[in-house]
């Protein structure tokens, strides 16, 4: 087997291999954007939140390259001192065999093994390591997009054998946070959303029907978008022009089930679209499984705006003093 290496010209002592790929392990930073004009996806992972808390905890740049984790596991194995955190889905985190706590900066030195169990609740868990993985971005990104063949470790996802270059770290102050700010997961989601010009297209019984009725997630959703089921809704106009897919945006085929586009989705498309769901709520969705019932709920360009400077200033006070320290 050819095994794939991620490396700066680091020692080649100061890298974590891997030793079980898990389900789907990927390495992302924070996406690649402003390439849309090459035909080129954002990237970048579905959970924002757990990704930036988790490199918040070990007090790396908040662009730095972890691994993105679905439905678990992964199993590495350090070859140097480090620090790593854990964050995002309900698993079991195991150091050489011994049950480890997620969100918060745990050190490991060379020979320990981490693993990830199975996820209980959410699907998707991020592993942050002390400054990050060491790769080489592409169009100015490490997110890994399959489907592009970009990023990551040659466009691909994390095989058994690969190797991970970091930086050896001996040396840390510990940050842990309180449970009560982790990443919640319910059964029952309302995703906000803002709807953009072409809600002009569907009659005011079928909007009010995409509000009123539950959909629920099915198996045929991914990085690229979330497949819904439930009441079918119908656009008084089917043939549109291509136009740019925003993050979030929820296309209708003429099937009349909403598809939300997620992270890897296509840079163009024409099927109506009704709006966009705040990118707060699309994280949420991306850690649901399928089953979870969801609802949408019309919010204002100004609401929306106000919902991400409040969870901004929110994730800047819970990290403000490890910043500091």
């Amino acid at each position: 087997m050819s095994h794939k290496m991620a490396s700066l010209n680091d020692s080649s002592s100061d890298i974590f291999t891997v030793r079980s790929a898990g389900i789907l392990s990927l390495l992302q930073d924070r996406g690649r954007f402003g390439q849309s004009d090459l035909g080129l996806t954002t990237g970048g992972p579905a959970d924002p939140y757990s990704a930036a808390m988790a490199n918040a905890l070990l007090n790396n740049n908040s662009n730095a390259t972890l691994i993105e984790c679905s439905i678990g596991g992964l199993q590495l194995e350090a070859h140097c001192a480090s620090f790593i955190a854990v964050t995002g889905a309900e698993l079991s985190l195991t150091i050489n065999g011994q049950a480890a706590a997620m969100w918060t900066s745990l050190a490991v030195s060379a020979g320990d093994i981490i693993e990830l169990g199975m996820a209980s609740a959410g699907l998707r868990a991020y592993v942050a390591v002390a400054q990050g993985f060491k790769v080489k971005p592409q169009f100015s990104s490490t997110a890994t997009v399959l489907r592009e063949k970009i990023g990551g470790l040659n466009g691909d996802k994390l095989q058994v054998g690969d190797t991970l270059a970091i930086t050896s770290v001996s040396r840390a102050t510990s940050h842990s946070l309180a449970k009560q700010h982790w990443r919640q997961f319910n059964n029952s989601l309302t995703l906000r959303l803002v709807e953009g010009y072409q809600a002009e297209q569907f009659s005011t019984s079928e909007r009010q029907r995409f509000y009123l009725q539950p959909y629920t997630v099915t198996p045929q959703s991914d990085r690229m978008g979330y497949k819904l089921t439930g009441a079918a809704i119908h656009c008084q106009q089917q043939s549109l022009l291509s136009e740019g897919i925003s993050y979030g945006a929820v296309q209708i085929p003429p099937d009349g089930q909403p598809i939300v586009l997620l992270n890897d989705r296509q840079t163009l498309g024409g099927y109506p679209k009704i709006g966009s769901v705040l990118s707060l709520d699309c994280a949420l969705l991306a850690q649901a499984s399928p089953g979870t019932k969801v609802y949408f709920t019309p919010i204002s360009i100004e609401q929306a705006h106000n919902a991400l400077c409040l969870a901004d200033a929110h994730f800047k006070r819970l990290t403000a003093a490890w910043v500091q320290a």
